[in-house]
């Protein structure tokens, strides 16, 4: 079974890994049915989605109608004002068939423009407001991807205290100085204020525009190998103090899941640097 630990605040625990329901985009509701049971028997208790995930929501609406009480629900919106927010919000309580969200977030948090929308009068953060006074949800958080991902979400919880981040961490991330460096000052950050830090992007390849042709991956091509993925996924979670989403693709889950379950030390250095030598692994943001 998957370890649990305090995601953040929130007093919940939290399996180390999330389920990232962005691999039931296009899922049918059987095939949702055996992901989520898969998640079960691996003890994982916390999914992430959207609602521009497909069918993600609609599919795993009739699995929370029975077992709502075993999972940890966050879901996002990518609106800048407060009524499309709450507009959003009102069709994933319908879809995820619950009566609250544990977390909501503001996805994709990074343009400056955006964020000064999403923050400023009739804004998203508004509705976050709203939404948590009134019981709808129960903790904020905001998301991103990109490079400049840390440094927003430092300027993020600036503004407001948010109860959790999330944005890319791997080991080819992490050579980059800058981004390191952001990172790093933004987990000081969270760790002083106790907020949950999750990762992305952990078994990344390559950058491809669109996605992967062969697999349901946004912004890149994945590693395939069980070896390949041991390495990353097990070099991503000796950050002890973060929970790793899972990469969007059902084909993978079970590689990504056997990975976590098996998880004991981070790979060495000179590991990881094989790793990406072998399998030409790239920046999947510059």
């Amino acid at each position: 079974m998957i370890p649990r630990r305090e995601f953040g605040r929130t007093g919940c625990q939290s399996t180390r890994v999330i389920f990232g329901a962005y691999a039931l985009s296009k899922a049918t509701q059987a095939e949702a049915d055996r992901a989520l049971a898969l998640l079960q028997e691996y003890g994982v208790n916390h999914i992430d989605t959207a609602p521009m995930y497909g069918n993600a929501e609609k599919v795993i609406g009739p699995w929370l109608a029975k077992h709502r009480d075993d999972f940890f629900i966050a879901t996002k919106t990518r609106s800048r004002s407060r009524q499309g927010a709450l507009d959003n919000l009102k069709r994933s309580l319908e879809r995820l068939r619950v009566d609250y969200i544990d977390l909501w977030q503001m996805h994709g948090l990074t343009n400056p423009a955006g964020w000064e929308k999403a923050m400023g009068p009739e804004g998203t953060l508004e509705a976050f407001i709203e939404a948590r006074d009134e019981g709808l949800v129960r903790f904020l958080g905001v998301t991103g991807h990109g490079s400049k991902v840390p440094a927003m979400h430092k300027q993020s919880l600036g503004r407001f205290d948010f109860d959790t981040v999330l944005l890319p961490y791997n080991h080819m991330m992490m050579q980059n100085p800058r981004y390191a460096a952001d990172f790093n000052e933004l987990v000081e950050m969270c760790g002083s204020r106790n907020v949950a830090v999750q990762t992305i992007k952990s078994i990344a390849r390559w950058p491809c525009r669109g996605g992967s042709e062969t697999y349901n991956t946004y912004f890149y091509e994945p590693l395939e190998t069980q070896d390949a993925i041991d390495k990353s996924v097990h070099w991503s979670l000796g950050f002890q103090d973060s929970f790793l989403i899972t990469a969007g693709d059902m084909q993978l889950l079970p590689k990504v899941l056997d990975a976590a379950n098996r998880f004991e030390t981070r790979p060495s250095e000179a590991d990881m640097v094989a790793l990406a030598e072998e399998f030409a692994i790239q920046p999947v943001f510059k």
